[in-house]
Formats: C-alpha cells, sequence, structure tokens
C-alpha cells in the first residue's frame, strides 16, 4: 500500500480527530496570514507603527523579514527550518489520532504547534523568509504563528508533567 493510500485510509478512520485539527489549524493559520498580510500592505520593512506615543517602549508593531526560526533566532537557516516544519507537521498529523480524547491539554497543544508550522512554512515556501511583527519591549519581533508554536510547547510540557 502506498503512502498516500495509507494516508487517505488513516483519515477516513480519524476522521473526527482531523476534523479538530484542521478545524483549529484552518482558523489559526488564516488569522496568522491575514495579520502577516495586513502588515506586509500597510507597513514598508523595518517600519513601526505605534497607535500612542506612550505605548512605543512596551509594544509595537513592526515589518520585519525573518529568515530564521521562531523569535529571530537562527537567521539564514530558513530551508532547515522549512524541512522541519514539513517533518513536525507530518509527525503530528500521524501522532494526533492515537492520543486519547480525553487528553484536551495536549491535543490542543499539538494543534497550536501544528498551526504554527503551517503558517510559518506557508511565509517561507512564497516568499523565502517570515514575517515577524509583534514587538513587545526587549522581547524579539514575533507573530501569530510562533505565539501558537511557543503556547503548544509549554501545554506540551504541562501536559506530560500533569500525566
Amino acid at each position: 500500500m502506498s503512502m498516500v493510500n495509507k494516508f487517505i485510509q488513516a483519515i477516513r478512520n480519524h476522521w473526527r480527530d482531523y476534523l479538530l485539527l484542521f478545524g483549529i489549524a484552518a482558523v489559526i493559520v488564516a488569522l496568522d496570514q491575514i495579520t502577516k498580510v495586513v502588515v506586509r500592505n500597510n507597513l514598508t520593512f523595518g517600519e513601526i507603527w505605534v497607535p500612542w506615543r506612550w505605548l512605543a517602549p512596551y509594544a509595537r508593531i513592526v515589518n520585519i523579514q525573518n529568515s530564521g526560526a521562531a523569535f529571530g533566532s537562527f537567521q539564514s537557516l530558513g530551508d532547515v527550518f522549512a524541512v522541519l516544519a514539513v517533518i513536525v507537521a507530518g509527525a503530528i498529523v500521524y501522532y494526533f489520532p492515537q492520543v486519547p480524547r480525553e487528553d484536551k491539554l495536549l491535543r490542543i497543544a499539538l494543534a497550536l504547534q501544528f498551526s504554527g508550522a503551517i503558517g510559518n512554512l506557508i511565509d517561507r515556501i512564497h516568499q523565502g523568509w517570515v514575517t515577524d511583527f509583534v514587538s513587545l519591549g526587549p522581547f524579539p519581533v514575533f507573530n501569530v504563528a510562533d505565539l501558537c508554536i511557543t503556547t503548544g510547547v509549554i501545554l506540551l510540557i504541562l501536559s506530560i508533567w500533569l500525566k
């Protein structure tokens, strides 16, 4: 049986699980991509927008091109992270139906990680880099996908710790 046929059979057997995973991913990836398009269409590269001057030291929107990993680390390894995103997304798609439905925390963690990986992968494929735009204090600039990946990892650790 080919890999594609196995994948199709798995979807047939676990359609409710995949409906949850892909449903969450559709919402988050749409939000991620819409926010990135709004930033790219309204701010030139490096441009900063702050609604109120007093807010500038704490929170701002900035159009940054990130060729590395989350929060600007490991710049110029975009191709490596694109491959890793495909591997992680594939592993989550494979593993997700095996997670008991009662383990909601782990299922949400995996869905968030999957969504973030896909959101940033779309940017890497279409642009060669990821658009980051949320800048809070001295913290590195990030986007919705980065936030989902980070939150997903925290929830995954919490889920494992609680067990």
